[in-house]
């Protein structure tokens, strides 16, 4: 193998490797009816000046240490 060639070889790796990182693995599939009514209430929620749970909230639930 030439230099030349392992440098081609090292681009083709580099290239592939950083295009598998790139790729959505959610493309092309759908949001479920009741995930998108949820998002949309959440907006409209936040829109009309409503505060959702703090994150202090979030990890007490969770049993986390804040």
């Amino acid at each position: 193998m030439t230099i030349e060639e392992l440098k081609l070889l090292i681009q083709e790796t580099v290239a592939e490797t950083i295009q598998s990182l790139l790729i959505d693995p959610d493309e092309g599939r759908q949001v479920k009816p009741e995930v998108k009514q949820q998002l949309l209430n959440s907006l409209h929620r936040t829109q009309a000046g409503e505060r959702g749970i703090s994150a202090e909230e979030v990890a007490k639930k969770l049993g986390l240490n804040w």
